[in-house]
């Protein structure tokens, strides 16, 4: 099973964030990929880059700086306002990897 590592990010790093996780892991097994995701807060992005290598960050608050992977905008996940859109860009960074 081929596999993507995301770093998800919201305002205190736990309820939003493991939630965009829960739903980004079940969309993207449907599609042959395991995750890996690591939950964070805005102030532990340099951390978690730092300590490990991830293929894309998905939001739900937002992130400055230029992090040299994917950032998408997941707030579309716990919404329900395009989230296949959300999916999409995950799958596409997932497609990217082979």
């Amino acid at each position: 099973m081929k596999k993507i590592r995301i770093l998800s990010v919201c305002g205190s790093g736990t309820i939003s964030s493991a939630m965009i996780s829960q739903k980004l892991a079940e969309a993207l097994r449907a599609e042959g990929y395991e995750m890996d995701a690591v939950e964070v807060n805005n102030g532990q992005i340099q951390n978690a880059l730092a300590a490990a290598k991830y293929d894309c960050i998905c939001y739900a608050s937002p992130v400055h700086g230029d992090f040299d992977i994917p950032c998408i905008n997941a707030i579309g996940l716990l919404t329900g306002m395009d989230e296949e859109g959300v999916i999409e860009a995950v799958l596409e960074v997932a497609k990217s990897l082979q």
